[in-house]
């Protein structure tokens, strides 16, 4: 007899009879996915896709907002060369006076007043400072009590020597009548003699009294310093109270010098030429001088003196250059270029070429060019190059066509530039 299979629905459950096993029961609703489970799954994984989006757009607008930046350059003004000249040698120095000194005291002492600062314009005799002369003025007084003291005894050796002569002149007379004998007219006359020695006596005394004052005077004056010659001060180098001597002594504690004056009006330029190039220099040579801090400012001079001996370690001979004009703005210790000047042999002029540092100038394709600094853009300009200034490091090049005077290049890094791309100025 085949067996009945009986099949009943229930609520949620399926009863499935298997040979030989007793039927089972699935609850359907765990086959079911919960809703806010499934939510929460899919909300995670796109948070944390527009959480990278997010910050990719981020990243790429601000990388073009670098790549649109304009870059910053830096700009130099094309400078006139000198007409009818060229540039035979180029040299690096200083401005140095031939005027400089460090006032010191004559004698050691304490330092009582410093009426000088730095900046301040000084006449000759112009007293700096003082020391303290508190001994000297003892010595002083010392000196002139003495002195007085010895001068006074010369009146009564004088009153003395008048009455030794008249017992001379009365001894005399009385030997000639008879009266008086030979022993006392020499015993008068030793009298008058012995004083007269005696008062020559006094009197180099004082003299020397004299002497001894001006040596104590000499010693109150040297507790004052005055200014050599006139000039500025550029240096002051002691305070009130501390102790000045000639010379060194006392360790760190003494001071040597009291100020350095400088004679403006001795300003110079000294510079190392090269021995292999001394002989473009000589003496009265036209030279055009260019300050560190004035790059824009050419300064005429000529060529003063030439060292007539060299540096045996750096093979360099020392030229002195003096200036056609001071100006206030050359100050002690700048640095400065200079350019030797030499007339034109068998050449073209050029006089109306520009000098622009060599950093402006690059070379493309094998022709030089630069960037004018225009409006807020650059443009490329293909140039005609004249004489570069290496022989002895100075960074000028010389244009003769292609930049006008007064345009502005740019200087430094080149590479990244382009024709009519915006720049911004270098604070």
């Amino acid at each position: 007899m085949e067996s009945i299979t009986n099949v009943s629905e229930t609520k949620g459950s399926v009863v499935q009879p298997g040979a030989g096993q007793a039927p089972s029961r699935f609850n359907l609703s765990d086959l079911k996915i919960d809703d806010r489970k499934r939510r929460r799954r899919g909300l995670g994984w796109l948070g944390w896709f527009a959480a990278i989006l997010g910050i990719g757009l981020l990243g790429f607008g601000a990388w073009l907002q670098l790549r649109g930046r304009p870059p910053v350059v830096a700009v130099a003004a094309a400078r006139p060369k000198p007409s009818g000249a060229v540039s035979l040698l180029n040299a690096s120095g200083y401005v140095t006076p031939r005027r400089r000194a460090t006032v010191a005291a004559k004698i050691t002492g304490r330092l009582e007043q410093v009426l000088v600062e730095e900046g301040i314009r000084v006449d000759a005799g112009q007293v700096l400072a003082t020391l303290d002369d508190t001994d000297s003025q003892v010595r002083l007084a010392s000196a002139q009590a003495e002195r007085d003291a010895t001068q006074s005894s010369l009146a009564d050796l004088d009153v003395n020597l008048a009455n030794a002569e008249r017992e001379l002149a009365r001894t005399r007379r009385l030997q000639e009548e008879g009266i008086s004998t030979p022993q006392a007219l020499d015993a008068a006359r030793t009298a008058a003699d012995s004083f007269r020695a005696r008062i020559a006596t006094v009197r180099e005394q004082v003299r020397a009294a004299e002497a001894r004052i001006q040596v104590a005077r000499q010693d109150v004056e040297n507790a004052i310093i005055r200014a050599p010659f006139a000039g500025m001060v550029v240096s002051k180098d002691a305070q009130r109270g501390e102790i000045v001597s000639p010379v060194s002594a006392g360790g760190g504690f003494t001071r040597t010098g009291i100020a350095t004056i400088v004679d403006m009006s001795s300003l110079e330029i000294e510079v190392d030429v090269n021995e292999s190039y001394i002989a473009r220099v000589r003496p009265g040579q036209p030279v055009t001088g260019v300050l560190d801090a004035y790059p824009d400012w050419q300064i005429a001079s000529k060529v003063r003196t030439i060292i007539p001996t060299a540096d045996r370690q750096k093979a360099t001979v020392k030229v002195r250059i003096a200036f056609d004009k001071l100006d206030p703005r050359i100050l002690p210790d700048m640095g400065v270029k200079v350019s030797f000047l030499g007339e034109q042999k068998g050449e073209p002029s050029s006089a109306g070429g520009v000098i622009v540092p060599q950093q402006a100038v690059r070379e493309e394709a094998g022709q030089p060019v630069v960037f004018l600094y225009r409006d807020g853009k650059v443009e490329r300009r293909a140039v005609r190059l004249g004489q570069a200034s290496g022989a002895t490091g100075s960074d000028d090049q010389e244009i003769l066509a292609g930049v006008a005077e007064g345009e502005q290049v740019v200087v430094g890094d080149l590479s990244g530039l382009r024709d009519g791309q915006s720049v911004r100025l270098e604070q």
